[in-house]
């Protein structure tokens, strides 16, 4: 009928690449995406900046683009300053959850357990006896800002610690001391915690070529845990993903200690979707396929769209 709108449905850009140090797992994550929404174009960034191209009233975005400005806000408030519907945690959730000593103040303010931990500039690094002395002999230091464990060192006892300080050029890093435990990933989807995953790295130390490497590591999912840890898990998680700000989806790493009590370490607001990736794991311990997950984390974005355009 002539002067009626007809309703469009918009495209869904996926977005990977970028310039961070996670760019090639950030490339297999959007592939492995694209390949269940053959709808949906898929655009490898080549540098951290969005194309012009993007329209806030013909595209929804579903970014996959991990670490640094794709992760850590920068493209979130891109995207917000254009007003293109996106899927996943808006720029203020995804800059304080790339933050993990912000992300561990939230999690103290929720009750939820947090590992201690030491934060301090590689420029004025504290003494080896004394990070030894406030969090104990095996340590673990880590990047304060990246993910995909990405710096990762784990040296025990006072002269290796002083070696791994002595090796820092740059950045905000992080000490926190090695828990001895079952390390678990839990995936939250619209505020609602998914399955306990497992990860039995099979080298002794879950770090990034055993995260993304086929085989290196070995995958529990469900992983064998009381009712009770799994119930107190996941209410725990669901509570940090409320209390940082998240939206649609995220994941959240924790330690289970022998004693049944368990510490969270971070909160992960653009997991990674690649073949051994720990998100679509957790999913399927609720039923949910990965076609049926990818479809889950966008459908709010869609939603979103939606409702603007009707209002």
């Amino acid at each position: 009928m002539e002067g009626t709108a007809v309703s469009v449905a918009p495209e869904v850009v996926i977005l990977s690449g970028g310039a961070s140090s996670e760019r090639e797992v950030s490339l297999r994550s959007g592939r492995a995406v694209a390949g269940v929404l053959p709808e949906a174009r898929l655009v490898e960034l080549a540098e951290d900046a969005l194309p012009a191209w993007v329209d806030p009233a013909r595209h929804v975005v579903l970014p996959v683009t991990h670490g640094g400005w794709g992760e850590g806000g920068g493209l979130q408030a891109a995207l917000e300053s254009r007003g293109v519907e996106f899927a996943g945690c808006g720029s203020a959730a995804s800059a304080l959850c790339m933050d993990k000593v912000r992300t561990k103040a939230v999690m103290r303010s929720v009750d939820v357990p947090a590992a201690p931990e030491a934060a301090f500039d590689a420029a004025a690094r504290p003494t080896a006896e004394s990070l030894v002395g406030q969090l104990g002999e095996s340590l673990v230091l880590k990047p304060s800002d990246q993910g995909s464990s990405v710096g990762l060192l784990m040296p025990s006892g006072v002269a290796e610690v002083a070696r791994a300080l002595d090796s820092l050029r740059s950045g905000r890093w992080m000490a926190e001391p090695r828990l001895n435990g079952r390390e678990l990933s839990i995936g939250v989807l619209e505020g609602e915690p998914l399955g306990l995953v497992e990860i039995v790295p099979l080298t002794g130390v879950y770090d990034y070529r055993t995260k993304y490497a086929q085989g290196a590591s070995e995958y529990r999912f469900p992983a064998e845990v009381s009712a009770d840890v799994a119930a107190a898990v996941g209410g725990a998680a669901a509570r940090l993903f409320a209390a940082c700000g998240c939206r649609d989806f995220a994941r959240a790493d924790l330690i289970l200690e022998s004693d049944g009590r368990f510490r969270f370490l971070e909160i992960n607001t653009l997991p990674g979707m690649t073949e051994t990736s720990l998100l679509p794991k957790s999913a399927s311990c609720r039923g949910l396929d990965y076609r049926g997950l990818v479809g889950r984390m966008v459908a709010p974005a869609l939603r979103r769209f939606e409702g603007r355009r009707a209002g």
